[in-house]
């Protein structure tokens, strides 16, 4: 038989088996190295709780009940106020809390305590607005003491946060804003829509 023509040896084609298991061996594990797709996972606190002064608009639906006005709310690490008002300025309401508990005066002049400030919204107004956590999420952050799981945007700001049983989703007006214009909360039967117009020193 011609040597050009003659089949290896057997020794020969062995390595050539064995070199081949290898490469597709390491293929594989370069496949199992390459990045995976984001999950969102539990993450701290982004932000320290200082005090802010913001106003804005929000509406909050639940069934037939329903509330809409502008809003302007100072918080403090201690102690929340918050001013409800029409688009002309007339006082609707006007909450207040701390640790020990909230209270809400409405524009008649009547007033109601709750533990919470959920509790004495949903009993004043219909709707329960979770201002103890939005302190935080309006900060693009979860609130510390429980479970949250975040997903970021391409600039590692919020895009998602799920807390509380709430999911809340960040549009922000540009790619360099560090805070949300806009904020969207879904609880199983409520529904929450928060414009930012103002972030006050």
């Amino acid at each position: 038989m011609n040597a050009r023509t003659a089949r290896p040896p057997a020794r020969h084609r062995d390595v050539a088996r064995s070199c081949d298991w290898l490469v597709g061996a390491a293929c594989a594990v370069l496949a199992a190295c390459a990045p995976l797709p984001p999950v969102d996972r539990a993450e701290p606190p982004a932000v320290e709780d200082a005090a802010f002064n913001i106003a804005g608009r929000l509406s909050a639906k639940r069934g037939a009940d329903a509330v809409a006005a502008n809003f302007e709310w100072t918080h403090t690490p201690l102690a929340d106020a918050i001013t409800l008002a029409t688009p002309v300025g007339q006082t609707l309401a006007r909450l207040e809390g701390d640790a020990s508990g909230a209270s809400i005066t409405l524009a008649d002049g009547k007033t109601a305590q709750a533990p919470t400030f959920d509790a004495l919204t949903e009993q004043a107004l219909g709707v329960p607005l979770p201002v103890s956590g939005l302190a935080w999420w309006i900060r693009g952050a979860p609130r510390p003491g429980t479970p949250s799981r975040i997903e970021r945007d391409r600039a590692g700001r919020a895009g998602v946060v799920r807390q509380d049983g709430w999911e809340i989703v960040y549009a922000y007006a540009d790619d360099a804003a560090p805070t949300a214009r806009r904020l969207t909360l879904a609880y199983p039967d409520v529904e929450v829509r928060i414009v930012v117009d103002a972030w006050r020193p």
